[in-house]
């Protein structure tokens, strides 16, 4: 069954500033949800990897937003790309937008973080609480809010690459201090990007699995 698709370059206006966006809609018909993905440091809405794994996703049924959280002159300054509270602070409000946007306000949101995306993922996903439906974080730096972890209650699955040993620790450890239903999936032969082939693919499906089982839409 083809989906159908529609693509527009968007921008939110957030505290004076303009960050730029790609939202890719599923036919309403068909739509699961909306994946709102955070990107790693020095990453962007234009990351080859995520755009990659949204448009596997699309396939099953599931729109995206894969915006800035920075401008172009922020992401200039090395702090704030690890400036979790900053990133976290963007995605809150790009997730307000969403929830009012017509055409997604409506879908449950799901956010899909990467590297140190995750960590604002998990962030915002403590501070919202079950108006976020689940988190799926790849090679996630999950540690760098520790803390905050047992807030967070969405289902929450961790994917890791085989040969990235420290992300497979600290996503143990976060584990451990998850109370919500969560599960660390380890890719076999993938490493830290996943830039082995096929291995983007294993992280579309196993997101996925975890949507379908986790993640309902409300028909209204």
């Amino acid at each position: 069954m083809k989906i159908a698709e529609s693509k527009k370059e968007i921008e939110i206006y957030i505290d004076k500033i303009s960050l730029k966006g790609n939202l890719m809609l599923v036919d309403d018909d068909f739509c699961k949800g909306v994946i709102l993905f955070s990107h790693g440091s020095g990453s962007s809405r234009l990351s080859v990897r995520n755009n990659y794994v949204a448009n596997l996703l699309h396939a099953q049924g599931y729109s995206s937003l894969l915006m800035d959280l920075l401008t172009d002159e922020e992401g200039l300054i090395y702090e704030n790309r690890f400036d979790i509270t900053l990133l976290t602070d963007r995605l809150l409000k790009i997730t307000k937008w969403v929830r009012n946007y017509k055409c997604t306000k409506h879908l449950p949101i799901i956010y899909f973080g990467s590297s140190t995306g995750a960590a604002s993922a998990l962030s915002a996903a403590a501070f919202l609480g079950n108006k976020v439906k689940a988190v799926i974080s790849r090679g996630g730096r999950t540690d760098l809010v520790i803390n905050n972890l047992e807030n967070v209650k969405a289902p929450t699955l961790l994917i890791a690459g085989e040969y990235d040993p420290v992300i497979i620790e600290l996503n143990k450890g976060s584990i451990k201090k998850l109370t919500t239903n969560c599960k660390l999936e380890i890719v076999k032969g993938a490493s830290h990007l996943f830039s082995e082939h096929g291995k983007l693919d294993e992280v579309a499906k196993l997101t996925s699995n975890w949507l379908n089982k986790h993640v309902q839409r409300e028909i209204f």
